[in-house]
């Protein structure tokens, strides 16, 4: 039997609307570890928050690993170590903030443990909710930061055109050194040049010896689909944002709050099994 590779999306994907995994997943994903296959999760969190879902997963085992902030940071949970980073410098923080200031628009970063931002508001807390990860509210970003970072985000939670008009006439200054794309239309983020699900899905094929041809990536959002687009088999949710099927070649039947990750493992993970 040969080994394959899912890489699955948290949230509208492996995580129903309540933010819970579904038996039926549940039951998938456990079996497709005790058959000796690979399970990645693959998320825009920060890596501590992935760690946190992974844990209530069960997803600690041998065989089990961590894509975070879209690809810049990839963790080994079983063995409990980063085994690839890369990170913006810390000197871009301070203007890309001080900017989105100007602008009255929300942006965060990240230590280790916490999200790190200057301004309270509504975005920050509907974004914790989600991650469940505590933060601090700094004075001055430059202070902060005694790590160059993961990745930023820019949050507007009414306006998406003033998120395009930030990504066009501030973040586009930086080409070559940043990449931006959405990960829902509240979401702008912000990571190093060249980074992306995608390229986290080769890295960790080539990482763990396992061709690409048995890789398969789930997904829903527009930061998932240069990982479906560059796993063998992309899996398109139904309940995907508009557009993104057409980056996939399958398309579930089932929703993610009905086992649509499930579904995935049983017809191209667990193939030979049953």
């Amino acid at each position: 039997m040969s080994k394959r590779i899912l890489f699955t999306d948290l949230d509208g994907t492996l995580l129903n609307d309540e933010k819970k995994i579904t038996p039926g997943n549940q039951a998938a994903i456990d079996e497709a570890l005790e058959n000796g296959h690979i399970i990645v999760i693959t998320t825009g969190r920060p890596l501590v928050s992935a760690l946190i879902q992974a844990e209530r997963l069960g997803l600690v085992k041998k065989g089990c690993y961590a894509i975070a902030y879209n690809g810049s940071q990839i963790y080994d949970i079983y063995h409990k170590k980063t085994i690839y980073g890369r990170t913006l410098s810390r000197e871009l923080a301070a203007p890309i903030f001080a900017e989105a200031a100007k602008r009255q628009l929300y942006i965060q970063t990240y230590n280790a443990s916490h999200i790190l931002t200057e301004h309270d508001g509504p975005e920050l807390q509907h974004y914790t909710k989600t991650i469940l990860i505590p933060y601090h509210i700094i004075e001055n970003i430059s202070d902060a930061l005694t790590e160059d970072p993961y990745k930023l985000i820019a949050i507007d939670l009414n306006n998406h055109q003033k998120l395009l008009d930030f990504q066009k006439e501030v973040l586009s200054k930086y080409e070559g050194t940043l990449d931006t794309f959405f990960s829902d239309d509240a979401f702008l983020e912000i990571v190093p040049t060249g980074i992306s699900k995608g390229f986290a899905v080769r890295w960790m094929c080539d990482y763990l010896g396992i061709p690409l041809e048995n890789s398969v990536a789930a997904g829903d959002a527009q930061n998932d689909i240069s990982m479906i687009e560059a796993a063998c088999v992309g899996a398109v949710m139904c309940n995907a944002f508009p557009g993104i099927a057409e980056h996939g070649n399958y398309i579930t039947k089932a929703d993610n709050n009905h086992d649509g990750v499930a579904e995935i493992i049983h017809r191209f993970i667990l193939k030979d099994t049953h």
